[in-house]
C-alpha cells in the first residue's frame, strides 16, 4: 500500500534539501585569488654588486739606496707635495764598483731616462687626444641642444671625453713617476759609482707627486735594502671604483654604461660610468661555498666632486650598472607568469572568471616584467596563481 507524499509534506522537504545540499557540494567554488591590475611605469634593468673606491694614481715609494733610514715623521692621511722630502736615508760606506757592475748601473740610469722619453710622449699623445675630444664633445653638445643628433652619438662623444681625460691624468701621472725612478738610478750610480767621491751625509726621499700619505710600511729608524717599499702615497681627489661581477653578468655590461652608486654614507645617489671591463676573469668563493667566476669593472664617477669628496681609497658602494630603462612601459609582476606552450601566459579576471591568455614578454628584472603583447592598461591580472585557478573557473578576488 503506497502513502501519497502529498500527506507528508515533511518527508518531501527533507529529501528536497538533501537534494540541494548535495548539488550545493559538490558544485564548484569560486576560487579565492589575489589581482592586480596591469600598469605603466618606468622599467629598470640592473645588476647590483658591491664595490669599492680606490686611487687611480698611486706610487710606492722605495728606498734608493742600501743604507739607515731615519724615523718617519709622516703619518697616513698628511698631505705631501711633489718634491717634498719625506724622510732622508744615511748610505752605507760606498763600495768600488767593478766594471760589470757599473755597466749595469749605469745601463740601469740610460733605461730610466729612455723610459721618461717615452712616457713624455705618451703624454703629448694623450694629451693631443683630449683635446680632441673635449672639441668633439662641445661641437655634439651644441648640437644635441638644437636636438638634431642622436643621444647615443651625444653620450658616446661624453664617455670618450671623459676617458681621454683620465688618460691623459694617467699619462702626466706616469711622467712624473719616470722622472723620479731616472732621479733614483741616478742617485744609485752617484753614490756607489765613485769610490774616490766622499759620501754624502744623507740621501733625501722626496715625493714624485703632490697627494696624502696612503701607507706607511716603516716608521722606526733602521736598516733598509735598496727597493724595499717605505711608504705609498696617492691623490684622494682621483677616485675610480673597482666592482667584481659574474661573468655572465659582464658580458652584459659595455663600456659607457651608466652606473648608479647608493649605499655609501651619503643622502643622494652618485653617478658614473663604466670605463674598463678586465679582460681576465678570477675565481673567488662565495659566503655560501660556492666558486664564481668573477670579472672587475672599472668605473669613473660622472657626478660633481663635491658630492663625493668625503669618500677615500677602500671606501664600500653598492654599484648598480643600467642595462636597460624606460620610463613608460607595459608591465605586471614577474610573479603573475607562468609557462604555456612555450611561452608566456597569465590568468585574467573577465566577469568573476580566470581567462588563460597567451603573452609576448619584453624586458625582465626578476620582479618585473615587460609586456610586449597580449595584455593592455588596466587588465585585471590574477597574481600568484594556484593549481586551482583553470581557465574559466569562477573566482572571488581577494
Amino acid at each position: 500500500m503506497q502513502i501519497p507524499l502529498r500527506k507528508h509534506p515533511a518527508i518531501t522537504i527533507t529529501a528536497m534539501l538533501i537534494i540541494v545540499l548535495l548539488v550545493w557540494g559538490f558544485w564548484p567554488q569560486p576560487a579565492l585569488v589575489e589581482t592586480i591590475a596591469v600598469k605603466r611605469a618606468p622599467l629598470i634593468i640592473s645588476v647590483e654588486e658591491e664595490g669599492h673606491t680606490r686611487v687611480i694614481d698611486r706610487y710606492i715609494i722605495s728606498a734608493q739606496v742600501d743604507g739607515v733610514a731615519c724615523r718617519l715623521q709622516l703619518n697616513v692621511g698628511d698631505p705631501v707635495k711633489k718634491g717634498q722630502i719625506l724622510l732622508n736615508i744615511t748610505p752605507l760606506e760606498s763600495q768600488v764598483l767593478d766594471p760589470r757592475s757599473r755597466a749595469q748601473t749605469e745601463a740601469k740610469a740610460a733605461a730610466s731616462k729612455a723610459a721618461l722619453r717615452s712616457a713624455e710622449e705618451k703624454a703629448h699623445a694623450a694629451s693631443a687626444a683630449e683635446h680632441l675630444a673635449s672639441n668633439e664633445f662641445k661641437r655634439l653638445q651644441t648640437l644635441m641642444n638644437k636636438r638634431l643628433i642622436s643621444r647615443d652619438a651625444f653620450d658616446k662623444a661624453s664617455t670618450m671625453a671623459q676617458t681621454t681625460t683620465a688618460a691623459k691624468r694617467s699619462a702626466d701621472f706616469n711622467v712624473e713617476v719616470a722622472r723620479y725612478e731616472l732621479q733614483a738610478a741616478q742617485t744609485m750610480l752617484e753614490y756607489t759609482a765613485d769610490n774616490n767621491r766622499e759620501p754624502a751625509e744623507r740621501v733625501p726621499v722626496r715625493s714624485p707627486i703632490s697627494g696624502r700619505i696612503l701607507k706607511v710600511e716603516r716608521e722606526c729608524k733602521g736598516p733598509v735594502r735598496t727597493g724595499e717599499s717605505l711608504l705609498e702615497v696617492g691623490d684622494p681627489s682621483a677616485l675610480e671604483i673597482e666592482v667584481d661581477v659574474l661573468s655572465a653578468d659582464a658580458v652584459k655590461i659595455k663600456p659607457g654604461m651608466k652606473v648608479l652608486f647608493d649605499r655609501w654614507g651619503g643622502e643622494q645617489i652618485l653617478e658614473g660610468t663604466v670605463r674598463i671591463i678586465e679582460p681576465v676573469g678570477f675565481t673567488k668563493v662565495s659566503a655560501l661555498g660556492v666558486e664564481e667566476q668573477r670579472v672587475l669593472i672599472i668605473s669613473d664617477f660622472t657626478s660633481p666632486a663635491e658630492q663625493w669628496q668625503r669618500l677615500g681609497d677602500g671606501y664600500r658602494v653598492e654599484a648598480r650598472f643600467i642595462l636597460w630603462q624606460e620610463d613608460d612601459v607595459l608591465q605586471v609582476p614577474a610573479s603573475s607568469l607562468f609557462r604555456h606552450n612555450h611561452g608566456w601566459a597569465v590568468f585574467v579576471v573577465k566577469n568573476g572568471n580566470a581567462k588563460l591568455r597567451e603573452i609576448r614578454v619584453g624586458q625582465r628584472n626578476g620582479l618585473i616584467a615587460q609586456i610586449l603583447e597580449g595584455l593592455k592598461e588596466d587588465d585585471i591580472v590574477i597574481n600568484h596563481p594556484s593549481d586551482e585557478v583553470e581557465d574559466g573557473r569562477s573566482v572571488i578576488q581577494r
